[in-house]
């Protein structure tokens, strides 16, 4: 899979979008696919456990432990329906069991939110699993010990469900859609995989128990959700191997393994910030965090079909595939003026007091002056002719980076 391809799935477009549009084909298929898979229903039925056990194992070398937290619960909610959930809800304990279970998954879901981000197999994991199996035994307590109990006046008042749309009760309905409306504004807000995570498993669970009657909704719903899960972890390791997490853009490595793909004809750049020590001894190294994410945010608007990488320090490069340096001066030129346009306004560096008094006074001394300052950058440009070894093309386009510095900076150089 391309790096395209893989920027496209990190999107929180898609992120957002994807499982909702599998999710709507899914209802539209299922018949017929159930009928072509009729042979295989005992596969089907094994299925889930096999794919949310390997989404489970794949997370932790990963690092992806929310999302193994995810796949445990989807694991436990379907194992739940399997073997207490197959007898027909008008039976008062299934019914408990089904209300229970529908309650409790998107609770937990909407509170892996607020959990931090550990690795299932460590004590915050084994922890949580302990948390989970008292869920379990709590609920299988409150069901044993109404199920002889007359429970029809709560079912036609507080749990009341429409007879012939579905068997969950419209307080429920209610409460998935503002536990999705909230998981998934969570992921067009902060875009993190194991948010997608957790709206993927909220949403085939509830497509699940929204349709409960039908004949095996839930095996093939938690099948789709756990494929999904497997995507989104594959999506997240190449994040975690290929983009720089500081600044969002592709790595180096990410850069490398473009260069074995790329034809006879492109041009390279590469581009270094203009005094970029001075902003990080004069302001700290927060303050040189946000110049470097700065230059990364205009870096991601180059026109021209430029694709962009921090190679390393304050160094990004700039790769413009099957053009040619004249074909690219442009577009560079353009860039380099409008960061050197932009204002950034940075507060002096702290200094420590003598007391509170000389301290606030310095304060308001250093906010008042505090002043707009300019990031400019410096680029160095060359292209695949005569010589189409991109580390060699590397090698001129830093050449020519050396010459627009010591040309004074803040200029676009082709060697």
């Amino acid at each position: 899979m391309s790096q395209v391809s893989f920027a496209i799935f990190r999107s929180a477009g898609v992120r957002f979008g994807l499982p909702l549009a599998l999710a709507v084909l899914m209802m539209f298929s299922l018949e017929p696919a159930l009928t072509a898979f009729a042979p295989y229903h005992g596969l089907l039925l094994a299925l889930p456990y096999i794919l949310l056990g390997i989404v489970i194992l794949l997370s932790q070398p990963f690092n992806q432990g929310k999302t193994a937290l995810t796949a445990v619960l989807m694991l436990i909610a379907f194992y739940v329906i399997q073997t207490h959930l197959q007898s027909p809800l008008a039976d008062n304990k299934t019914h408990l069991i089904y209300i229970l279970l529908v309650t409790l998954l998107p609770l937990n879901l909407l509170q892996l939110h607020l959990l931090p981000e550990r690795r299932l197999f460590s004590r915050f994991g084994s922890g949580y699993i302990i948390f989970l199996v008292l869920q379990v035994a709590w609920a299988s307590l409150v069901a044993n010990h109404f199920a002889e109990r007359d429970l029809s006046q709560l079912w036609d008042s507080y749990l009341y469900a429409i007879p012939g749309v579905s068997p969950m009760p419209v307080l429920l309905i209610l409460l998935y859609l503002g536990v999705g409306f909230a998981c998934g504004s969570t992921i067009l807000k902060r875009n993190h995989g194991y948010d997608q995570a957790i709206f993927i498993s909220l949403v085939f669970a509830g497509i699940t128990f929204s349709v409960f009657q039908q004949a095996f909704i839930s095996s093939t719903a938690f099948s789709v959700a756990a494929i999904l899960l497997l995507l989104n972890i594959i999506t997240c390791s190449h994040e975690l191997a290929y983009i720089d997490q500081l600044t969002g853009i592709p790595s180096r490595r990410a850069l490398e393994t473009e260069m074995k793909y790329l034809g006879r004809t492109y041009t390279l750049a590469m581009l270094d910030i203009d005094h970029f020590k001075n902003f990080n001894d004069t302001y700290g190294h927060d303050t040189g965090d946000d110049v470097l994410k700065l230059v990364a945010s205009f870096l991601k608007q180059i026109k021209g079909g430029a694709e962009v990488f921090r190679y390393g320090g304050e160094e990004f490069t700039i790769l413009f595939k099957g053009k040619e340096t004249a074909q690219c001066i442009e577009y560079l030129e353009h860039f380099r003026k409008e960061i050197a346009d932009f204002e950034i306004q940075l507060k002096q560096p702290d200094v420590q007091p003598e007391d509170e008094k000389t301290g606030t006074k310095k304060h308001k001394k250093q906010d008042s002056k505090a002043k707009p300052i300019k990031v400019t950058v410096s680029i160095g440009v060359a292209d695949s002719f005569p010589d189409h070894k991109p580390a060699n093309v590397i090698k001129e386009a830093d050449v020519a980076l050396y010459k627009a510095k010591e040309s004074g900076r803040n200029q676009v150089c082709q060697n």
